[in-house]
């Protein structure tokens, strides 16, 4: 990065909470906003929905404020500012491998979100590849391999299990070609971690590549694609608190290199000639730029990186460690109450970051969640989390029973197939875990203090 972008746009953001010898949440935006309950008065906004996006760090947003007026195109602009944006853009790249301890030669491109990121690898698979799927992943992870032969796997129970029945998968599988594995690193239904390094050697000794959902676990825990050994790693800026609509596929660079662009047009293709026939001739690149077509999004990548930069500078260690305290909180809080049912695949012991997904008995969930945000000004989310097969699963559900992602059908005090989501991380404050946990508890004992509707299949204050 040039000498002006060190001064100039990397500003100094130094607080006390970014200090890994600090043990208190780091600055986020929106932690002073206020919003009124239906009971009268107004709360701080306790945001627990960090699993579907987090808030931006106040470092991040003040390192793209000062980017702002020096924003320009990148790549092809001789003018000081393009040149100046390509070079922010180029090692915002650099930044994103260090911080996922990428391999020597792999790529890092860049894309919309993880959604993306595993439909850029989908669109790059060698003919006839078989992907090997649990169908715990998220959607993003589960659904984009229309194009390949796919093999789903039943939810493990332990994480022995995960690794023997990808083995038993893998060792079946004829004719021998390539092969992929897609999995998560935490789920985002759970909160559980699961054993990706061994499961990538798993892949790797039967001759298959491995594909790392990072979506979950970035945000909570150092990534390392040279310890973990995986093939590829995708992630969202948005979980990473970043602003919306930028993500990473990170990985080997041969499939990516090989196969057409995700998206031809320009900045894909090196050369474009016509023919004498009449048609066009391509030359793509081999860089990341293959599979970056159009103008980027370069504030978005920048976010990311300054994000990354942020997480790494905190300390993970102790990070962790705090959200550790954060999760037993919430469990602890939970357990006092019977009729609170926390789902979890691998038992309550299992290591988990701060995901964590539950039922109340007597309790639709979507009045739950309806009940905690209007009441306690505390937002959750419902619902089966882009995750259908696995909450099913987790709840003992048969496939036909009712329910969609986020849009519960039954009415308050029914029951519905759905379940409630609380999740945290580096920027949370203890008290919002506390009034989590008080709220759940009083809801329960109390019932709620206002009366709900069903209204567009969301469940609402009556007013």
């Amino acid at each position: 990065m040039s000498a002006f972008l060190n001064t100039a746009v990397a500003t100094d953001t130094t607080d006390t909470a970014a200090d890994p010898a600090c043990a208190g949440p780091l600055l986020v935006l929106g932690r002073d906003v206020t919003v009124p309950l239906v009971t009268g008065g107004e709360v701080t906004y306790a945001a627990l929905d960090y699993a579907a996006s987090s808030p931006a760090l106040q470092r991040v947003w003040d390192d793209v404020a000062a980017y702002a007026p020096y924003y320009g195109s990148v790549h092809r602009g001789a003018g000081y500012l393009s040149q100046l944006s390509t070079d922010l853009f180029e090692q915002s790249r650099v930044t994103v491998a260090e911080f996922l301890d990428c391999r020597p030669g792999d790529q890092v491109v860049f894309t919309r979100s993880t959604t993306d990121s595993l439909n850029l690898l989908a669109a790059v698979l060698p003919a006839d590849c078989q992907v090997f799927v649990f169908e715990t992943e998220h959607h993003a992870s589960l659904l984009p391999w229309t194009d390949a032969r796919v093999t789903y796997l039943n939810a493990p129970r332990t994480p022995a299990q995960a690794v023997e029945t990808l083995e038993r998968a893998l060792a079946g599988r004829e004719p021998h070609g390539p092969a992929l594995v897609c999995v998560t690193g935490a789920s985002n239904v759970t909160g559980e971690l699961w054993p990706v390094k061994e499961l990538a050697a798993a892949a790797h000794a039967h001759g298959a590549r491995i594909v790392l959902d990072a979506a979950q676990l970035a945000p909570h825990h150092p990534v390392s694609v040279q310890e973990l050994d995986v093939d590829w790693v995708a992630f969202s800026g948005h979980k990473l608190y970043a602003p919306f609509g930028s993500g990473v596929l990170a990985g080997r660079a041969d499939w990516l290199q090989e196969a057409r662009p995700y998206l031809a047009g320009g900045g894909a293709s090196r050369k474009v000639a016509r023919r004498e026939d009449g048609g066009v001739d391509v030359e793509w690149h081999t860089t990341a730029a293959r599979h970056e077509a159009g103008s980027p999004n370069v504030i978005g990548v920048y976010s990311i990186a300054s994000a990354c930069r942020a997480l790494t500078g905190a300390g993970f260690e102790n990070l962790v460690a705090r959200e550790r305290q954060l999760i037993a909180r919430v469990l602890d809080g939970l357990a006092e109450v019977p009729q609170v049912r926390v789902l979890t695949l691998f038992g309550d012991e299992a290591p988990r970051v701060g995901v964590i997904s539950f039922v109340v008995d007597g309790w639709n969930s979507s009045h739950f969640a309806a009940a905690l945000s209007a009441e306690y000004g505390i937002g959750v989310r419902d619902g089966l989390f882009c995750a259908h097969p696995l909450v099913r699963t987790l709840l003992g559900s048969e496939p036909q029973e009712p329910g969609e992602c986020g849009a519960p059908e039954a009415a308050p005090g029914e029951r519905s197939l759905n379940a409630i989501r609380v999740s945290f991380g580096a920027g949370t404050p203890d008290e919002h875990v506390e009034r989590f946990v008080r709220a759940v508890g009083e809801l329960v004992a109390d019932g709620a203090k206002w009366r709900y509707r069903t209204e567009e299949g969301r469940c609402v204050p009556a007013v």
